[in-house]
């Protein structure tokens, strides 16, 4: 631990000029003795560090000296890959070695790149959770994230959507981070599932038996492809009604944005021609009449409901009632 934190102190100080006491501190989460303590070994052991008195002092290296010790470890390479998830990383347990593998890239780019870093950080950002969300962290998610980049089986007891408990072998093979929400993507009896962590229960990287916990892993697997076609597959397994509706040429344009995209556009592309007026009569796969009518009353007079009768019905009253109020 020690060793780490010194090593990582000497390239803090090469990428700077010089840092205070207080400043290495903070970037070490240590206290400023320790600091003292940790610059005072690195100088009996050969490593230049020079400590300069006085209320604007500080510690720097002295004579241009660079180290070599720059060569990134597995967790570190791999977390510099995720380095523009932040939270992500956190919420993993690596932000340690991703702000490891950060300062060894530093340290080997050349003065004049020097400042590339922090130039990119503050020009971009990815904030994953969607608005008026608060996100909250599954609180088995490093364990589970250790077993996927270690290829190791999970032993997990989790609720299934009917507040049961189950439990499972799994060959863990990636996390995705969807909307604030963390899902497991697993190998289970030969086939692949996904889970929700925040569902798990418990997670054990252990195997009963002593036998190996260790998995061969398909490297033909393709997370983001699986994700992306589970993702529509799930959406899709939502839609189980229809309504049949008339929208306007701006109904049809704002529909897409307001139910399952990819089936408002197969709906509309099978419609009819339009009328008279313009408008086109759809049918239109929903989740129930009663979803369907939160998301499209926002459509107000661009969308008319024909079928079924009693979601017709509904929006005809909540029409009236609404114009009531600014009669």
């Amino acid at each position: 631990m020690r060793a780490a934190r010194l090593i990582k102190m000497v390239l803090l100080l090469q990428n700077r000029p010089s840092m205070t006491g207080a400043e290495l501190a903070r970037e070490l989460e240590v206290s400023e003795r320790t600091v003292t303590r940790d610059a005072l070994a690195l100088s009996e052991a050969g490593v230049p560090v020079y400590a300069d008195r006085g209320r604007a002092g500080g510690y720097r290296l002295m004579g241009g000296y660079r180290t070599r010790l720059t060569g990134l470890g597995r967790d570190e390479a791999a977390a510099l890959f995720l380095s523009g998830l932040p939270g992500a990383l956190r919420e993993m347990g690596l932000d340690d070695a991703a702000s490891a593998a950060r300062l060894k890239v530093s340290a080997a780019l050349l003065p004049s790149l020097s400042d590339a870093p922090r130039t990119a950080a503050q020009r971009f950002h990815l904030d994953a959770p969607g608005w008026f969300q608060e996100p909250v962290t599954p609180p088995l998610l490093p364990v589970v994230a250790r077993a996927v980049w270690e290829d190791r089986r999970l032993r997990v007891e989790y609720r299934n959507r009917r507040d049961e408990p189950v439990e499972r072998e799994l060959e863990p093979y990636g996390l995705v981070l969807k909307a604030g929400v963390w899902y497991l993507c697993a190998r289970v009896e030969g086939s692949y599932r996904v889970y929700r962590l925040d569902r798990f229960v418990s997670a054990d990287r252990t195997v009963p038996d002593g036998t190996d916990a260790s998995f061969e892993r398909d490297e033909e697997f393709d997370l983001p492809g699986f994700w992306a076609g589970r993702a529509e597959e799930f959406n899709r397994s939502l839609l189980r009604s229809e309504i049949v509706v008339r929208v306007t040429p701006e109904g049809a344009r704002r529909l897409p944005r307001l139910t399952e995209r990819s089936t408002a556009r197969e709906a509309l592309a099978a419609a009819g021609p339009a009328d008279e007026r313009g408008r086109i009569t759809l049918t239109l796969p929903v989740e129930s009449p009663d979803v369907a009518f939160v998301q499209l009353f926002t459509l107000g007079p661009d969308l008319e409901v024909l079928e079924p009768a009693e979601l017709r019905t509904r929006f005809a009253d909540a029409a009236r009632r609404t114009a009531g109020l600014y009669d």
